[in-house]
């Protein structure tokens, strides 16, 4: 059988892959099983920070899987410590709680949030509230926390506790705080597999004074945000707002497995010993990596991130098939005439590869692509939108 036969039949049918098997990558190009080359757009879903087989990644990955892969958090490791200090440096958090996945991180920010408020509040001050069309994972918990309906069928009883609040409506933020015993206020700054949708800066602002007015924890989800992504280390900081909880994770390892949830002034102590733990929590090889992304997060790569965004938003706006384009940074949403699963289906026959986020094509580039890679993909998609229009 081949690699696409054997999978279909061995591995659990959770998703609806494009038919390519990626064999090698260079930077923000791969090539697949026939040779044929593309530029990626998707970057794993934001998670190649650097591109394929980045140097200065795999050189550090490769040096800590040469003195110990694992040692589990009954001892202490450098790469651990070392990511956290680095985390909380830039960002002024206190504490790091280091797990595997994005759905990881917000579920320790949900439990650290209950904690405070129940210790503060009294037990019945339990209740999460989170946006409509909001995503933040796909456990129990954090699919509770996913204010997407579709995403509910067939897992019911979902954990209880948690409430949607329609976006960018402060009034309706108000009027649920006054009615529930609010434990935490949970929302991302661009809904992601929402459809790539900012929120307002005006509605942040506000959300974030009520929040700290009530003694609430804020929680910003920057799962797929973060990392460089918006143009800032996290997009939080593009705005004047300072949430208490961020999680974090994506971008974060560079294609490594890494979760990440940071914990500010008033949180900081919340977790004590027991409270909460994961085996490969905080890797080194894991952390190795994060350690090579963060550190290469500088103000001119940010300022790159910006300057590549600038020239996307400008050469897709108004463009023949093309209906909008929403986002932040690097994270980019196309509402395109003809439906966007068509759009990114003509765009990986001509040498690109794209996602899609609810009825968008939803770009994620590498933060380094090249200009003369991203040059090539925005005019191949422009050229398929205006097409299929």
């Amino acid at each position: 059988m081949s690699i696409i036969e054997t999978d279909q039949e061995y591995v659990a049918g959770t998703y609806k892959r494009f038919p390519v098997e990626i064999v090698s990558g260079k930077g923000s190009r791969v090539v697949d099983v026939n040779g044929k080359s593309y530029v990626d757009m998707g970057s794993g879903i934001g998670v190649t920070a650097f591109g394929f087989a980045d140097e200065e990644w795999m050189a550090a990955v490769t040096a800590q899987l040469g003195k110990v892969q694992h040692t589990s958090n009954l001892y202490y490791t450098e790469p651990c410590a070392k990511l956290a200090k680095l985390l909380c440096d830039k960002t002024g958090m206190k504490k790091v709680f280091f797990s595997n996945s994005g759905a990881e991180a917000n579920e320790c920010a949900i439990k650290v949030a209950r904690k405070y408020s129940a210790e503060k509040k009294g037990m019945d001050c339990y209740t999460i509230v989170t946006l409509r069309n909001s995503f933040h994972g796909r456990t129990l918990t954090t699919l509770a926390a996913t204010g997407q309906e579709h995403f509910h069928q067939l897992f019911q009883p979902l954990t209880p506790g948690f409430v949607h609040v329609p976006a960018n409506d402060i009034a309706e933020l108000k009027k649920c705080v006054d009615e529930f015993h609010v434990a935490g206020i949970l929302m991302e700054v661009v809904q992601g597999e929402g459809g790539v949708l900012p929120l307002n800066k005006e509605y942040l602002v506000a959300a974030d004074q009520l929040a700290h007015e009530r003694d609430i924890p804020f929680m910003i989800d920057e799962v797929q945000t973060g990392n460089g992504r918006s143009g800032k280390l996290y997009s939080y900081m593009n705005y004047p707002i300072q949430p208490d909880i961020v999680s974090t994770a994506k971008g974060l390892g560079g294609g490594l497995p890494i979760g990440a949830t940071l914990l500010g002034q008033k949180v900081q102590n919340v977790l004590g010993f027991g409270d909460h733990g994961s085996t490969y929590g905080g890797n080194p090889v894991c952390c190795a990596g994060a350690v090579s992304v963060v550190e290469r997060l500088t103000e001119e790569l940010l300022a790159e991130v910006k300057q590549k965004s600038d020239y996307i938003f400008t050469a897709l706006k108004d463009a023949p098939g093309v209906e909008s384009v929403s986002g932040l940074g690097l994270m980019i949403g196309v509402k395109t005439v003809a439906p966007a699963g068509d759009v990114v289906k003509a765009c990986m026959e001509r040498g690109v590869l794209c996602l899609t986020a609810k009825n968008k094509v939803r770009l994620l580039p590498a933060l380094n692509i090249p200009m003369e890679d991203l040059k090539f993909a925005v005019e191949t998609l422009k050229a398929a939108a205006e097409e299929l229009a």
